[in-house]
């Protein structure tokens, strides 16, 4: 598939201004996905647009790290200013994918989010694409999550956690003969790094910017130092690239929503290069990960932890309510066992909650760390 012309952003360098022209270039519609924002100037962008008649609808996270009441508070703001808002199903353990759609023809496919910190302070990267069946099938994605309806992938070079990005980033890594080169704060999926590692074997030249489990023996990874990681990037044999909010990561790549690009680019993939390796050449007098690494205080990260797991926890009404739902309809006229339900609902809840505190103490350790964002 052809998918010419595109635009690499490059952050920090290019910074919001980007971003900013794209909006102010709406005529008619914008759409925009949103896990985490506090930048102003976008925040403007968008409500000048809706002043000037041009139709702007949000898709809000319903949970991020820093608490639903700042994303309740970004979703009023915007409704004063005139923007449609959606907000994102709890179906899935979060929406972290980024993207902005103008007028249906131009699509932002980003890997940071719209604030001061990963615009400023973060290596990441995003895609500025006019490709139609890219856009088609980005509206597509952004129609399904504003319904709450399920979405069905319809296009390979569009990955999308959890429908298609496991099946397509394997085939991408499994189809590097030469080289791979990647951004990724955290690598810990076994099946991915089981596929790094016989890439590895087969004298594939694999480095990583980033952070990969110890169960990677083959794999050499170096951590970013002067700037912030905020991007999942691989760069393939020179040839075809992945860009997006995924790392190789299970929960990010089966539960929950997270959105990229694999691109065939020459004049994107020359510049992705060259970031590449002028970032590792920067890297190349450390130590690599793992070698002499400070282990990290697991008091405080259990303390942070905890104090995010208040916040991002889902409430386990809607859990109860499916599991007592399911028993009734399994009874039918027959009396229903009030002990065994109880029994249920806790198990169904114990899961669920044991599933959210796994990824929080994850996330909050990567931050102690400084290695995700």
């Amino acid at each position: 598939m052809r998918q010419t012309p595109m635009r690499l952003l490059i952050q920090p360098d290019d910074g919001v201004m980007p971003l900013i022209k794209g909006i102010n270039s709406a005529k008619s519609s914008v759409e925009i996905a949103i896990f985490r924002f506090d930048h102003g100037e976008i925040e403007k962008a968008l409500a000048h647009a809706v002043a000037r008649g041009v139709a702007v609808r949000a898709l809000v996270a319903h949970t991020n790290r820093a608490g639903a009441d700042n994303l309740r508070k970004l979703e009023m703001r915007l409704l004063d200013a005139g923007v449609t808002v959606a907000r994102t199903d709890n179906g899935l353990a979060r929406y972290h994918g980024k993207l902005v759609i103008v007028d249906r023809r131009e699509l932002y496919l980003l890997a940071f989010n719209l604030t001061y910190t990963d615009l400023e302070h973060s290596r990441s990267f995003g895609i500025v694409t006019r490709s139609r069946p890219l856009v088609r099938e980005a509206a597509r994605l952004f129609e399904a999550d504003s319904a709450r309806s399920p979405y069905e992938p319809g296009l390979d070079a569009f990955v999308v956690s959890p429908a298609n990005a496991r099946k397509q980033l394997a085939s991408f890594i499994k189809g590097a003969k030469k080289q791979l080169l990647i951004y990724d704060p955290k690598i810990s999926d076994s099946a991915m790094i089981r596929l790094l590692e016989e890439r590895a074997g087969a004298n594939v030249d694999v480095r990583i910017i980033g952070k990969v489990t110890h169960q990677a023996s083959r794999l050499t990874s170096h951590k970013l130092r002067r700037w912030r990681l905020h991007t999942r990037t691989i760069v393939r044999d020179g040839r075809l690239a992945f860009i997006g909010s995924q790392s190789l990561r299970a929960i990010e790549l089966d539960k929950r929503r997270e959105i990229g690009i694999i691109l065939r680019d020459a004049r994107v993939i020359g510049r992705l290069l060259k970031v590449f390796e002028a970032d590792w050449t920067e890297l190349g007098a450390e130590t690599a990960q793992g070698a002499g690494e400070p282990a990290v205080p697991a008091g405080k990260v259990a303390r942070r932890a905890a104090r995010v797991a208040v916040r991002e926890l889902p409430s386990v009404a809607p859990v109860v309510d499916t599991v007592v739902r399911e028993l009734a309809g399994t009874a039918g006229d027959v009396e229903i066992n009030a002990r065994a339900v109880e029994e249920t609902v806790k198990e169904a809840v114990k899961e669920a909650v044991k599933e959210a505190v796994k990824d929080v103490v994850e996330e909050v350790a990567d931050q102690y760390n400084g290695r995700t964002g």
